[in-house]
């Protein structure tokens, strides 16, 4: 580089040093493909992480050699190889640690030379294998993913000026922006994404080139969509992609649950509106995820989700009530049943849309405690209706409480922590976690000369209702409750 910034020396001292630490490996791969004729190249991620001063577990090269050519390659230096991405010109090998003095294992993904277009009416990329590193650089997202390092002699290729982008924080696209995210539309999650996980900001034209084809996300499959919201979902900060989102209109096609927020005045007046309490809940929901032995290891997909989504049934509900308050009766409901819907719309799995979803059904329940006059047996209730998410559901409900008012906040909190003491103490007490009744189906029937069916399952909700508001009382007490139970029921 000619006159570098004392910014890009300081990243070019960092790469010198991850590199020297991948270079054995990289270097060896390098000396392979020259050997048989071909480039390679360290490309995108690893790169730049480099620059940052991270070294990537896993090592993206690209090449001149066929899919094919690579294959054969990568099955003779590696342990183990696969061909799943074949069709994109990807072809990936492992080499387990200790051998040839790898200290850890050693995971490479080798791609042809390429570039990826949309067909205006297709879900999937078609590819095009190109010629040169160069052209290959040029398709790439964003001039800092645009940089390579030539092996097996270590030669820096930066044709964009990815370098000084990554020292200033700035997303811009190798070629024009409207070019870039017509080739491929995901670029525009991506720009939101790397917002999120690099704390860079968007640069102009990029940001308008994304407002502007905002809509054209719709040709891109709702599973890529979720696995870069997922990732944006997942970095330190989420908040700075979200806005990226919100404010090029994309969310509208992706996520159109949070930018409608911004129109919702939150009923307690202490917030600008629900969106901004929204991103707020969010951070102070990551703030209380645990390390890695807590109860909930930080980053927590289902915690983030539930708390970006915990308020969206708020437009469906708002009332303008007589004295100029507004209300947002049973948001709580019509939310748990909006997030089921996004959700399957973005194909997560079922069981993220299960816990998602109930999150926010009862994330407004311990709002009820207040004063602290819940009986144990609405404490029981607390607890069996989270089930495996009450950790989830405390540092939800926590997060929740965005209150500018300290002696509210405080007293928020300290009615919380009254909470967990009551659950803990009847935790001691009680098998809390796994709350059943003190007789079980066999029992029932025998006591009650009954065969499987209907009625079995009328007496064992009645046992367990008696079990939440009294605890555990005895099998005996339990015969006697059921048989008055049998005795008084309404006959037909």
């Amino acid at each position: 580089m000619s006159n570098p910034t004392s910014a890009e020396l300081d990243l070019q001292r960092r790469a010198l040093s991850v590199l020297t630490e991948l270079a054995p490996a990289a270097v060896e791969l390098g000396e392979v493909f020259r050997g048989a004729g071909h480039e390679l190249a360290l490309v995108g991620g690893p790169v730049r992480d480099a620059f940052l001063g991270r070294a990537s577990a896993d090592l993206d090269f690209a090449t001149s050699a066929t899919p094919d050519e690579t294959l054969a390659l990568l099955a003779a230096w590696g342990d183990a190889h696969w061909d799943i991405g074949k069709e994109f010109g990807t072809i990936g090998a492992k080499r387990f640690a200790g051998r040839r003095g790898d200290a850890d294992d050693v995971v490479v993904e080798v791609t042809t030379y390429r570039s990826d277009e949309y067909d205006p009416e297709s879900r999937k990329p078609v590819v095009a294998f190109g010629r040169t590193l160069e052209g290959d650089l040029s398709r790439r997202d964003f001039t800092v993913n645009a940089m390579a390092v030539r092996l097996p002699d270590l030669v820096f290729v930066d044709p964009h000026d990815g370098l000084a982008d990554l020292a200033a924080g700035v997303l811009r696209t190798p070629i024009a922006p409207e070019r870039s995210f017509d080739d491929d539309p995901l670029r525009m999650m991506r720009a939101a994404r790397f917002a999120a996980q690099l704390g860079f900001h968007v640069e102009h034209s990029t940001l308008e080139a994304a407002t502007q084809m905002a809509q054209r996300i719709e040709i891109v499959s709702a599973e890529r969509v979720r696995d870069e919201l997922d990732k944006l979902l997942l970095s330190a900060t989420p908040r700075d992609g979200l806005g990226v989102l919100v404010a090029t209109g994309l969310a509208d096609h992706v996520l159109p649950e949070l930018p409608a927020l911004r129109l919702e005045i939150d009923e307690h007046h202490r917030h600008k509106d629900v969106y901004e309490h929204t991103l707020t809940v969010l951070e102070q929901a990551i703030d209380l995820e645990t390390g890695p032995d807590g109860a909930v290891p930080r980053p927590d997909r289902v915690l983030r989700l539930a708390a970006l989504l915990h308020d969206i049934g708020k437009p469906a509900t708002r009332r303008f009530e007589q004295g100029g308050g507004v209300s947002f009766h049973h948001h709580e409901m019509v939310g748990a049943k909006l997030t089921a819907k996004r959700l399957r719309a973005l194909r997560y799995d079922k069981e993220t849309v299960r816990a998602v979803s109930r999150l926010v059904e009862l994330h407004l329940r311990f709002h009820g405690y207040g004063d602290g006059t819940w009986t144990d047996s609405a404490v029981r209730r607390y607890v069996t209706d989270a089930g495996p998410l009450l950790e989830r559901l405390h540092r939800l409900t926590r997060a929740d409480c965005t209150t500018r008012n300290r002696r509210k906040a405080k007293r928020l909190s300290d009615a919380y922590d009254d909470l967990e003491q009551r659950i803990e103490r009847l935790r001691g007490e009680e098998e809390l976690a796994s709350i059943r009744p003190d007789l079980d189906g066999g029992q029932i029937m025998e006591i009650l000369g009954l065969r499987p069916g209907p009625e079995v399952g009328q007496a064992y909700r009645f046992l367990m209702e008696l079990r939440l508001d009294r605890g555990p009382v005895g099998a005996d007490t339990a015969r006697d409750e059921l048989l008055r139970w049998w005795s008084e029921r309404p006959t037909s």
